[in-house]
């Protein structure tokens, strides 16, 4: 992988590239790169061991607890969220089931604008209030059906922060606790959590996002410990051993991870197709993660049939985009 090695290296240079890169093949040694700084107050570097957000890569992680609750058979792909959400957030249309919600066709309005600038603060309730999923009632109520569920995919945060809110009543047991004990857990992936911003942990990579020309950490701009739609805080190398569970049907179950890959939506906007709580390759078997908010980038991929699995992730808003680019330009 040296030519690989000094690609990144330069990419890194040209972009001023904060984060770091793991890209494994089957029968290589893994390349494991750090660049930039962890913390800029104290001169921290960044380290292969770093800990770094992934934002909307945690979809996944709340996509295969529910999957697992089906599983079980405490929910079903046709149950529907007013089944369980009773009187709360009455604009969500009673048709809207779990499966909608999983596959981005739900079409229940966002409370999170994804086209807003990254310095912007979206968040309409102060972040301090929002630490559990109940609490962020106060944040998804209030938006209108966009369109009708199953009629089109329409990517929506706040459906996943629904569907862990559906996920603890019907389990009893908190979202945080829930991927712990069901994803986490069984892949083995023990520097992985879900953390307060207001309480990061020295392996921790701090946030950074521009604001009116500054540079300021992201602690303002997200939930102090946010659910379902985000917030997870992983390792590049926990995230390939999230990837070689996902294969080795050690979250889930075969049979589930080929449902939750199937191909739902082609998202032409994104060059991407999209199944439930995956983003899928244009063609082939790859799958991917992809997040986005402020101060964090991140992208990782899989392939299983080459068994290649790559992941970058930066601690800026936009950091990893064309590292990530060219990671995928030199791999098969």
């Amino acid at each position: 992988m040296s030519s690989l090695d000094d690609e990144l290296t330069t990419a890194a240079q040209e972009h001023d590239f904060s984060g770091v890169v793991r890209v494994d093949r089957a029968g290589e040694p893994p390349l494991v790169r750090a660049f930039g700084l962890a913390n800029r107050a104290y001169g921290i570097a960044m380290t292969p061991e770093t800990r770094l957000g992934i934002a909307s890569g945690s979809k996944a992680l709340t996509a295969l607890v529910v999957m697992s609750l089906v599983e079980q058979g405490t929910l079903s792909l046709t149950t529907t969220a007013r089944s369980l959400l009773g009187a709360d957030l009455p604009l969500v249309d009673d048709a809207v089931t779990i499966e909608h919600l999983l596959a981005h066709r739900s079409g229940i309005g966002d409370y999170l604008d994804d086209d807003a600038d990254s310095g912007e603060y979206l968040m309409t309730v102060p972040v301090h209030r929002l630490a559990t999923t109940e609490q962020f009632l106060a944040v998804l109520d209030g938006h209108e059906q966009v369109s009708a569920p199953g009629e089109r995919f329409s990517y929506c945060n706040g459906a996943f922060v629904v569907l862990a809110l559906l996920a603890e009543r019907a389990s009893g047991v908190s979202y945080h606790d829930l991927v712990r004990q069901r994803v986490l857990a069984p892949a083995g992936m023990t520097a992985t959590d879900f953390l307060r911003t207001d309480d990061l942990p020295g392996d921790v990579a701090v946030g950074y996002v521009v604001v009116d020309g500054e540079v300021r950490t992201n602690a303002l701009h997200l939930p102090v410990l946010a659910t379902g739609d985000g917030g997870a805080y992983a390792t590049v190398g926990d995230l390939h051993r999230f990837w070689t569970a996902l294969d080795e049907g050690r979250i889930v179950s075969h049979e589930t991870v080929a449902t939750m890959t199937t191909p739902v939506s082609d998202v032409p906007e994104e060059g991407l197709r999209y199944g439930l709580g995956f983003w899928l390759d244009p063609a082939g078997d790859g799958l991917q993660l992809v997040g986005a908010d402020a101060g964090v980038s991140f992208r990782s991929g899989h392939s299983p049939s080459t068994g290649t699995t790559w992941t970058v992730v930066a601690n800026t808003s936009d950091g990893a985009w064309p590292v990530a680019e060219t990671v995928v330009a030199a791999l098969p």
